[in-house]
């Protein structure tokens, strides 16, 4: 089970470094408006319109890929948990781990110290 969860998560890394790639090549909305004053940013490697839609499919179909892989994640590790623990339980269904009476009764004189000022009462 722990392959799956490492070839997603290196499917998830690969497909949001892939968007974050994408996002940064894209021109923004205002980059339209200097090619109608003749700046020359019309002529870019895939054609006036061509880029739009191949960057922004893009970007759509590596964001599908990356909430896809999110949610396998997120449904593989709640499996492997499940796993691990009786009958599907809670966090906080479970009882806290009791501290030891040796651990509870050094804390106990160690805060009375400091709380008047480190002079132990009598």
């Amino acid at each position: 089970m722990t392959i799956w969860i490492n070839l997603v998560q290196v499917l998830q890394l690969v497909a949001a470094l892939a968007m974050i790639g994408l996002v940064l090549v894209q021109h923004g909305k205002g980059a339209d408006m200097g090619a109608s004053f003749g700046s020359g940013a019309s002529g870019s490697l895939f054609g006036a319109t061509g880029s739009a839609n191949f960057l922004s499919r893009s970007t759509a179909v590596c964001a599908t890929v990356f909430f896809i892989c999110t949610l396998l994640l997120a449904l593989l590790s709640n499996s492997v948990s499940a796993g691990r623990v009786s009958s599907g339980t809670s966090v906080l269904d479970r009882a806290a781990p009791a501290a030891s009476a040796a651990a509870a009764a050094s804390a106990v004189p160690a805060a009375a110290a400091s709380a008047v000022g480190g002079i132990p009462a009598k």
